[in-house]
């Protein structure tokens, strides 16, 4: 939506701008789930540690399999800076609305910077999903939609 949306409409639109609201929100609405929402949605049961990501990465590489109930510790911190980046876009997109910082060139280009740094990191979203699916043997695709992790049998899980 959010991609789309920096693609393919008028930045100077209502359109453009009630997407960014909505998108905005459901990050919002993310963020109350993580406070209330079951176990694996809590920010416990992910909290963003990079240190945590860095053993984990060892780990990958040395080849351990083992599947998290949650979001592994790469993902975590994946999934923090895509919710701060699109909190981000809609900040710097409400303050382009504002008087005091209408036509602000900082700003216009701020947002910017964000949009391609959300790219980015949608990308490599992406890209760790396919390989932590092809890792592990868990439709990470699935579980997102649905919620729930089909865990093959005999892994490892954390």
């Amino acid at each position: 939506m959010i991609l789309l949306n920096g693609a393919v409409t008028d930045p100077e639109g209502d359109l453009h701008e009630w997407i960014g609201y909505v998108a905005l929100g459901l990050v919002i609405i993310r963020l109350v789930w993580a406070n209330i929402g079951p176990a694996q949605a809590r920010f416990s049961a992910f909290p963003p540690s990079p240190a945590r990501a860095m053993r984990y990465a060892r780990s990958v590489v040395r080849g351990d399999r083992t599947v998290h109930l949650s979001h592994n510790p790469l993902g975590a911190l994946m999934v923090y800076n895509l919710w701060l980046t699109i909190i981000a876009l809609g900040v710097t997109g409400y303050m382009m609305t504002t008087l005091r910082f209408f036509g602000i060139d900082w700003v216009e280009e701020l947002h910017e910077v964000v949009f391609n740094w959300l790219l980015l990191s949608v990308a490599l979203h992406i890209a760790g999903v396919g390989f932590d699916t092809w890792r592990s043997g868990v439709n990470l695709v699935r579980a997102m939609v649905s919620g729930r992790k089909r865990i093959p049998q005999g892994s490892k899980v954390e």
